[in-house]
């Protein structure tokens, strides 16, 4: 057996000095890099600079971070929160590119107001102090995935505008320095209970990589005591083997592939920072679990801006493209680096926009990635390190004909490989304790043609009850809104021992299949013996997908009903089949158009429509979805169904 993937083995602290290169010759990027950045990006960032310039800064009250504790609403205090970093970051980057000085009292306005806030940390996140949730207590900073945020985008601006901030008033830099001394670096270094590290039994998910990664770029950055720096990496490396040694060897994110570009592509953000600042020495890409992770965004793409929306994700998501070709290109994997390429090509590629990211370090390597891939050299934080392979051209999107990853039993096959054209079927097994999880083992969803068919409708915005004891009451983590059955009234349970059975999966010319048995996900209350499910793609002679359930009870249920979830429009005219019709969705994109054919003999089918109010559903699926139940006429202890759906040009 292979030993685990560990940086802080391979890497231990006493080997850490003669790698790091030392705070002062650390330079990620110099004058050098302004002067040749391409006009076109320069004049973007001036642009979005101006913007931001005539912004009005929000203000964050006492009674707004209160919201949160009174009626569980987050996105009033976040939005301007969030607000006032993406205007600093747009005016950081505008000053550096314009070098007039225009901006520096903005600036320096800006990093003062974020200063003066009384904490970073998000009010949903607060009630990790021992005051609990409402106002933050000042004298115990809570390291969050936002104060983390704060803390390398200040380091950033430091590290980028010192000299125009000191310009203003000497104070101003040490003032940023101190700040995000007190609030992050020093906590994190003496604390170890906070719950994101993983040096408690709780397992960790995209909060250890993505607080690690802003850590670590405003340690490097800014810490002036090298015992401190090295100890702290070493930290951060302990602390990042807690996520990385149990992540699966498959490179699965059960946490779906929106939450990916935190959690995977957070972990590339964290190597690429102790590449560039080892100058190459410390180096975890030629691992093979660290590349896998790299590949399950495009494992889990469909087509065009739709993916696999497993756990708490859209169905529409748009991944930073320079991050996609850099973790390729270091990973040397040409498919991920082809796909970065095909995601920068897209006309509302986020890379390189020049202004409006909050996350000043990935718009940092933006800039540097589309600079290099312009000039066909390597990349990598300014180039520091080893010589990369050179970009590839753009090209389609590498449509992968068939996935599964047996760690946390993920399926994919499209019926054209490497063609968006014709049927898409996914499905899961796993379990439910799944980072951000749904009760959805055995779930599965179609595509035709590139465009939904049969979907998961994803998460609705997070309010306090999405992370509460009350997650499940919300209709979308419920198995009865999923391609899964119900009986009784009997849903699926939360917890790990509720999980499917003998996953397997079958590739063929012909056809791709997956089976699992999912009775061991419902409750006691289900009176489950088995239930076998298999669902297969067959792609010749007639392409259809084609789902068989199996089930024994051990007392024969009242009540059963397959659910299935749909954007179409339904039309159950004609017995024995349902006809979904293309139906229009927000900004112009149509459905799919396709048949389920079943036995009328054996079902009675209804359609309820589910009114779609939610702000983050509501762009993706418009004002509804549409649910299709299938009420099984007469419910034995012992029986089978077979549905098959086929796609309509």
């Amino acid at each position: 057996m292979n030993p685990p993937t560990s940086l802080s083995s391979r890497y231990p602290l006493d080997s850490l000095a003669a790698r790091l290169l030392p705070r002062a010759a650390w330079q990620p990027y110099p004058p050098a890099f302004w002067q040749a950045l391409p006009a076109d990006l320069r004049q973007d960032a001036i642009a979005a600079g101006e913007q931001a310039l005539a912004t009005p800064w929000p203000h964050l009250p006492a009674t707004l971070y209160l919201r949160f504790a009174r009626d569980g609403d987050r996105a009033a205090f976040e939005s301007p929160y969030f607000l006032r970093r993406s205007l600093l970051a747009s005016l950081v980057l505008a000053e550096r590119c314009q070098a007039q000085g225009r901006l520096v009292d903005a600036l320096a306005d800006a990093a003062w107001s974020i200063c003066e806030e009384s904490t970073w940390c998000l009010p949903a996140h607060v009630g990790d102090q021992r005051a609990g949730v409402g106002l933050p207590d000042v004298a115990e900073p809570v390291v969050d995935l936002f104060a983390a945020e704060t803390a390398a985008l200040l380091a950033w601006v430091h590290s980028l505008a010192a000299e125009q901030l000191a310009s203003v008033s000497p104070l101003l830099p040490p003032r940023l320095v101190s700040e995000v001394q007190q609030r992050v670096l020093t906590p994190a270094l003496q604390r170890d209970d906070f719950w994101w590290m993983g040096f408690s039994p709780r397992l960790v998910n995209n909060w250890n990589p993505w607080i690690n990664s802003n850590w670590l770029a405003a340690l490097l950055l800014l810490e002036d005591d090298e015992a401190r720096r090295l100890a702290a990496v070493h930290k951060i490396m302990r602390s990042l083997d807690r996520f990385i040694i149990p992540y699966p060897a498959d490179g699965g994110c059960d946490e779906g592939p929106s939450y990916w570009t935190r959690a995977g592509a957070s972990l590339y953000d964290c190597l690429e920072l102790l590449y560039s600042a080892s100058a190459g020495q410390i180096d975890l890409y030629d691992d093979p679990k660290i590349q896998n992770i790299g590949r399950f965004i495009y494992r889990a793409h469909i087509a065009g801006d739709y993916y696999v929306n497993f756990a708490d994700a859209p169905a529409l998501v748009s991944p930073d493209a320079a991050l996609v070709a850099g973790y390729g290109r270091r990973a040397g994997d040409p498919a991920l680096q082809a796909f970065g390429a095909w995601l920068a090509a897209r006309p509302d590629s986020a890379s390189a926009r020049g202004g409006g990211e909050r996350d000043l370090g990935r718009a940092l390597a933006a800039l540097q990635e589309e600079a290099n891939r312009r000039q066909g050299e390597p990349g990598g934080a300014a180039g520091q390190g080893r010589a990369a392979r050179p970009p590839l051209p753009v090209q389609d999107a590498p449509l992968v004909g068939e996935v599964y990853l047996p760690d946390i039993q993920f399926f994919a096959a499209r019926e054209k490989p490497g063609s968006a054209q014709g049927l898409y079927l996914a499905a899961k097994g796993g379990h439910n304790e799944e980072s951000h999880n749904h009760n959805d083992v055995g779930h599965f969803i179609v595509y035709h043609d590139g465009l939904p068919l049969i979907v998961d409708a994803g998460v609705e915005t997070y309010t306090r009850k999405t992370f509460s004891a009350r997650r499940y009451e919300i209709w979308t983590m419920q198995s009865a809104y999923h391609s899964l059955p119900t009986m009784d009234g009997v849903m699926q349970s939360p917890g790990r021992a509720y999980a499917a059975r003998a996953a397997r999966c079958d590739f063929s010319a012909a056809a791709a299949s997956f089976a699992l048995d999912i009775a061991a996900a419902y409750p006691a209350e289900a009176h489950l013996v088995s239930w076998q499910r298999q669902l297969t793609l067959q792609r010749a002679p007639v392409a259809q997908v084609c789902l068989l359930d199996e089930y024994r009870f051990t007392q024969a249920p009242r009540t059963l009903t397959l659910s299935l979830l749909t954007p179409c429009q339904v039309d159950l005219a004609a017995p024995g089949q349902a006809r979904l019709a293309a139906s229009p969705l927000p900004e112009g994109r149509p459905t799919a158009a396709g048949l389920i054919h079943y036995d009328a003999a054996q079902f009675r089918l209804s359609v309820e429509e589910i009114p779609i109010r939610d702000a983050r559903l509501g762009p993706v699926w418009g004002s509804r979805l549409q649910r299709l139940l299938f009420h099984v006429l007469a419910p034995a202890s012992t029986g089978s169904w077979t549905l098959h759906i086929t796609g309509l040009a």
